[in-house]
């Protein structure tokens, strides 16, 4: 069944309502007519039945009638008329349920005839009993033959198989139909099946053509559009409520759209904001150093002094080169590509690379808790640019001849590495949305060591701690959930 345009889900389910309840109306008329035709079938079997049964009850009644008469005559019986006077009030009343039990036209005049019959059957034995000849024993015993009692009845026999030719016809009849409506049962009673089945088939295509498949689509499309997809549009099909919410759907997509791109706009102007004064300070110092040097060269009077300023200028530049290449990796979106690493080879890499500026300030350092097995899934290249900047600020920060502790520890859940220095406590609260340097005093740092380090913690779902200890240094712990395959990896 088509979906007409613009048809509303309502009515199209009140269509198949009103189809449903149709089927439900057929079906139960097929199955009412049905009854009341075996109902009304039985109703005329019993009543034809008790009809015979009636007119073979005169019938009986009738002979017995006249054998009991003839018997009670030929005995001189007084009683005799009150006996015959008896039978004919019990046949009469028999003959009154007949006409009582009678439906049709044909069958009122057959139990006429059979009681026109029957008068003229009363007649004949009234005169029995009026007749002077019936004193002889010549006919007393005529009464007794059998000829006499069939010439008596013949006209009242006839009447009654009149009656019942019409009682075996009806049944014949009946019994003919009953053959008839059994025959083709077979036929019409799948029809309410077959009718129910079209009808769901019908109402399954038309409700998928008109809801279901564009209400899938719908669910599609906005699953896409959350995923960031704002660009797509829904098919607008279906029924009115399905084509209604695919254009709001629509329509809110094209505002989240504007949204999100003056949201963007917003958060690249607010972004702009905020790094344009740190990429001022970071580039305003060194430039006023240069300058500074620059202008000692005019006034050096000696090779060595000139070979020391220029010296600052060339560290001065280096030192500014380094910080705009880790702003640039900072900026720069970080999709960290994991493998499982020991911790501890991944923090001895970096003590590898911090060994000159440790033995420079004769830095001691300890490896305390140190657990070999401890295991991260990391991208180890990006771990190791985050845990050089810490442990670089640990040894700017920590005071000549002093201890690092550095370590790692394996929990049930979770992995954790500890940089633990001595210089004093770190003089801020780090920023993790932060670019903004805060008090230091490296000569050799950039100022965004702790934010590289917030941004790759981030990338891998870790979360990383500053802690004062004591006021005497400073603790940084980093926190890594353990990975389900990595403790599989463990335990076998």
């Amino acid at each position: 069944m088509p979906n007409p345009p613009g048809q509303s889900l309502r009515s199209l389910l009140l269509g198949y309502e009103l189809a449903f309840l149709g089927l439900v109306l057929v079906t139960g008329a097929m199955g009412g007519l049905w009854a009341y035709f075996w109902q009304q079938t039985a109703a005329e079997s019993l009543r034809l039945n008790a009809f015979a049964d009636t007119a073979e009850e005169i019938r009986a009644t009738v002979f017995q009638q006249i054998k009991d008469v003839a018997l009670a005559r030929l005995r001189d019986d007084p009683a005799a008329v009150e006996v015959n006077t008896d039978y004919y009030r019990r046949i009469q009343g028999h003959f009154n349920s007949l006409r009582r039990q009678s439906t049709a036209r044909a069958e009122d005049y057959a139990i006429q005839s059979m009681q026109e019959a029957y008068g003229r059957l009363q007649a004949d034995l009234q005169a029995v009993f009026d007749d002077p000849y019936m004193l002889n024993r010549v006919a007393r015993l005529r009464i007794l033959d059998p000829r006499y009692e069939q010439a008596l009845v013949a006209d009242f026999e006839d009447a009654f198989k009149r009656v019942r030719g019409l009682v075996d016809q009806a049944l014949e009849d009946q019994s003919a139909r009953v053959a008839e409506w059994t025959r083709r049962a077979p036929y019409l009673l799948p029809l309410p099946l077959l009718f129910a089945l079209l009808l769901l088939v019908l109402s399954r295509s038309s409700l998928s053509r008109g809801f279901v498949q564009p209400m899938r689509a719908v669910i599609a499309g906005t699953r896409r559009m959350s995923d960031g997809d704002l660009g797509r549009r829904l098919a607008v099909g279906g029924v009115t409520e399905v084509a209604q919410l695919a254009s709001s759907v629509n329509q809110l997509a094209a505002d989240l759209m504007a949204s999100r791109d003056a949201l963007i706009e917003s958060e690249r102007q607010a972004a702009l904001g905020a790094l344009v004064p740190v990429v001022a300070h970071n580039v305003r110092n060194p430039l006023a150093a240069i300058r500074a040097s620059a202008q000692l060269l005019e006034h050096a009077d000696t090779p060595e002094e000139v070979r020391e300023t220029a010296q600052g200028i060339v560290a001065t530049v280096d030192r500014l080169g380094r910080w705009v290449s880790a702003l640039v990796s900072y900026l720069h979106p970080l999709k960290p590509r994991l493998a499982d690493v020991r911790a501890a080879a991944l923090l001895d890499a970096v003590f590898e690379l911090l060994a000159s500026r440790l033995a420079e300030k004769e830095l001691r350092l300890l490896r305390e808790p140190w657990d070999e097995t401890a295991t991260l899934r990391v991208d180890a290249d990006l771990m190791e640019q985050a845990l050089y900047g810490l442990l670089s600020n640990a040894v700017e920060a920590s005071p000549r001849g002093s201890v690092i502790r550095a370590g790692m520890r394996a929990w049930p859940t979770l992995t954790t590495i500890e940089i633990e220095d001595r210089g004093g406590g770190i003089p801020f609260m780090p920023d993790p949305a932060g670019l903004e340097p805060g008090p230091t005093t490296k000569r050799f740092g950039t100022g965004l060591g702790i934010p590289v380090a917030f941004k790759v913690c981030k990338a891998h779902g870790w979360s990383l701690t500053f802690e004062v200890v004591d006021n005497t240094g400073t603790r940084i712990t980093i926190s890594a959930p353990r990975h389900r395959a990595q403790e599989h990896d463990e335990d076998t």
